[in-house]
Parts: C-alpha cells; sequence; structure tokens
C-alpha cells in the first residue's frame, strides 16, 4: 500500500529535490544523507528501497546531460571496484551492522576532507590516476552504496585529488552512479527489497526529479573550478559527520 502519512512527505520531498540537484550540480553535497533522513519516519531498509528507483530515474537525466562526458582513463578502474564492491554487499549483506560501516566511512570521509581544506593535502599537486587506489576506493563505494546508497565519500576520495575539469569530475560521478544504482536492481530484488508499497511511494515522488536536476545544473554552470572544489570538500566533510552521528546514534 501506497505510504500516506504527511510527515513522510513532509521530509521526502526536499530529499528528493536535494538529491536531484547533487547529482547534477556538485556530486556528493546531498550524499549519503537521503536514506538517514527518510529513517526519521520509515525504516532505513525501507528508505534504501524506496531511494533506488528515484535514483535510477535520476540518473537518466545526468546521463543526458552529461552525454559521452567522464574520465576515459578512470572509468575502467571504477567500474572494476564498484563490480567487485556490489558482489561483496551482496554477500555480506544482513551480516554487517550498519552504524559501524557508517562510523568507518564517516571517519574517513572527514578525515580526508580536512585534510585537503587545513592540511597539507591543500597545497600538493594533483595526484594520478592509479589502478589499485581507484579499484580500492570504489570497492568501498560499491559496498556502501549497496548497503546504505552512501557510496559518495569514497569515491569522492578518490577523484576529488586528481582535480579534473569541473565538467568531466561530475560527469564521472555521474556515469559511475548510474552503473551502480542499475546493478542494484536485481539484487535487491532477490534480497526482498523492492515491493509494491515502496515502488508506488517512489513513482509519486517521481515528477519532483527533473525540477531538482535543473536546479543542480543551474548551480553547477555559475561555479568557477575553485569554488567548486570547495564547496565538494566541505561537502564531503558534512557527508562524514552526518555518517558518524548516524553510526553512534
Amino acid at each position: 500500500m501506497l505510504i500516506t502519512d504527511p510527515l513522510f512527505y513532509l521530509i521526502a520531498i526536499p530529499v528528493v529535490l536535494l538529491t536531484g540537484i547533487s547529482k547534477t550540480g556538485i556530486p556528493g553535497l546531498f550524499g549519503g544523507m537521503a536514506v538517514p533522513l527518510l529513517s526519521l519516519v520509515i525504516s532505513p531498509l525501507q528508505a534504501a528501497a524506496i531511494m533506488l528507483p528515484i535514483l535510477c530515474f535520476i540518473d537518466l537525466f545526468g546521463l543526458r546531460a552529461f552525454r559521452g562526458v567522464y574520465d576515459r582513463a578512470n572509468m575502467p578502474i571504477l567500474l572494476t571496484g564498484l563490480a567487485i564492491g556490489i558482489v561483496v554487499g551482496t554477500l555480506i549483506f544482513g551480516l554487517v551492522r550498519q552504524d559501524v560501516l557508517r562510523l568507518v566511512v564517516g571517519a574517513i570521509a572527514i578525515l580526508f576532507a580536512l585534510n585537503n581544506l587545513l592540511g597539507w593535502a591543500k597545497k600538493r599537486p594533483p595526484t594520478q590516476t592509479s589502478w589499485p587506489l581507484g579499484v580500492l576506493w570504489s570497492s568501498l563505494s560499491g559496498i556502501t552504496s549497496f548497503l546504505a546508497h552512501a557510496g559518495s565519500a569514497p569515491i569522492m576520495a578518490y577523484l576529488l585529488p586528481l582535480r579534473l575539469d569541473k565538467r568531466v569530475y561530475v560527469g564521472t560521478m555521474v556515469w559511475y552512479f548510474f552503473a551502480s544504482n542499475y546493478a542494484k536492481i536485481i539484487p535487491y530484488a532477490f534480497l526482498g527489497q523492492l515491493d509494491t508499497s515502496n515502488f508506488l511511494t517512489a513513482l509519486v515522488l517521481l515528477p519532483l526529479v527533473p525540477v531538482g536536476v535543473w536546479l543542480g545544473l543551474l548551480i553547477q554552470g555559475k561555479l568557477n573550478d575553485r569554488v567548486f572544489y570547495e564547496i565538494s570538500y566541505w561537502a564531503l566533510l558534512g557527508i562524514g559527520v552526518k555518517l558518524v552521528y548516524d553510526g553512534i546514534m
């Protein structure tokens, strides 16, 4: 049955809009926060199940906006790690405590963001493409994305230091999470995460997606690269703090 609680929609409507903005405006700005916020009124598992069709729909708009725009050198690396992460996430689903997972990923995100905002990393030259590091971070992203739709922090930790062109960075994130979200559909269905109630509720929220995506594109087009990356690191810090808080609570 469709969710009819007004309090749910009071939270869900801005969540969907902000998720659309995050996808095409500043990737990671709202990453990992949708499920925790919806968990204020429904269970985390149901929140993840409702968000998956919405994320998949948002991805289609992102692909249209960033058709063919992604980092060619890093995409094979990221997809390799993603595949590993999805398989591991499927196998350990139900065994890993999500609070512990959030604490670990959140701590990594906080340390990485602070190092780049305040520490030595702020003045270092851009890092280079790396298969070992790329596969490591994207595998962790695949696991956390599968378990809690919280894959932004690990993938940002790898991509941000490369200092890619702003549009290429956003496009790479869009294509990566398109692959991630669609790869989760069959495992989620197999694990019983998708049912009629959750799917119908997601359909009701889908009309908000184009609005959020349009606002994201508008924001992204008005930021220069320095401001864009500065906001991205602060977004990563915020994601980390939120994940640690959720893990502790």
